[in-house]
């Protein structure tokens, strides 16, 4: 995915952004496994980053997503919101392509909102998505909401079990954020992004909406989460943290 990703970048005459996106292949339930494996490449390039392009916005695409931005943010020193990471803007496009699909509607029509860790734990939103501005919960019932969550966190597993890899959806979520920050578009996105306090979170990055544009993110947006919508966010928080916890030696 980097490569393609990357050369999107360079055709677009892009250079103030820098690319974190080293690792080996997938395996269903192995996100978070190759933490220690990553870890030490990814702190590695990001010292470099500081080194050679201390100006620029770091974005990170290197799973466990999550836990790797924190990573490179340690490792840069870069002010927090110089480092933003990909994965809400891509669960967020799987989520519309399943409800898409399931309603025969385009993509464009729906909106939506998906937080939380980008992984097993993301949290869509059903409550927020709407198909031309009619709710879906008045289009879906609590079993075809359910489905879609399901489907959309078996996307990933589904394309790299059948490929070996996720590719072109990463890569255009990529190239959307890099576009983003480069043309100041001020767009409003879920991304990961390190807390101090939003969300009742401290110490960690995660998926949140948040406006991005000049100089990476320019400011988190609040939102008041529903119990259930809640304890799942919580939940991805836990296991970034795990994983956070489970790296620190080797950084």
């Amino acid at each position: 995915m980097g490569a393609q990703a990357a050369l999107e970048v360079a055709s677009a005459g892009i250079d103030d952004v820098t690319l974190v996106d080293i690792a080996p292949g997938l395996a269903e339930g192995e996100a978070m496994d190759i933490s220690q494996k990553n870890a030490g490449i990814v702190a590695a390039v990001a010292k470099e980053v500081a080194k050679h392009a201390p100006g620029s916005v770091a974005l990170t695409v290197t799973n466990p997503m999550d836990v790797m931005n924190y990573v490179v943010l340690r490792k840069t020193g870069f002010p927090k919101g110089r480092v933003v990471g990909m994965g809400g803007i891509l669960d967020l496009s799987r989520f519309k392509s399943t409800i898409s699909a399931m309603l025969d509607v385009s993509h464009a029509s729906i909106t939506s909102l998906v937080i939380g860790e980008h992984g097993e734990n993301m949290v869509p939103l059903p409550r927020l998505t709407s198909i031309g501005g009619v709710p879906l919960t008045s289009l879906m019932d609590e079993t075809q909401v359910a489905l879609a969550i399901e489907t959309t966190r078996r996307i990933a597993i589904d394309v790299i079990t059948k490929k070996g890899a996720t590719v072109d959806a990463p890569a255009n979520a990529v190239v959307r954020m890099v576009k983003a920050i480069s043309w100041d578009r001020r767009e409003v996105i879920p991304a990961s992004a390190y807390l101090e306090g939003e969300y009742g979170l401290k110490g960690l990055c995660i998926g949140v909406p948040l406006v991005l544009g000049a100089n990476g993110v320019q400011r988190i947006l609040p939102l008041e989460l529903e119990e259930k919508e809640k304890a799942s966010f919580l939940k991805g928080a836990k296991t970034i943290r795990e994983g956070i916890t489970a790296i620190e030696a080797s950084i």
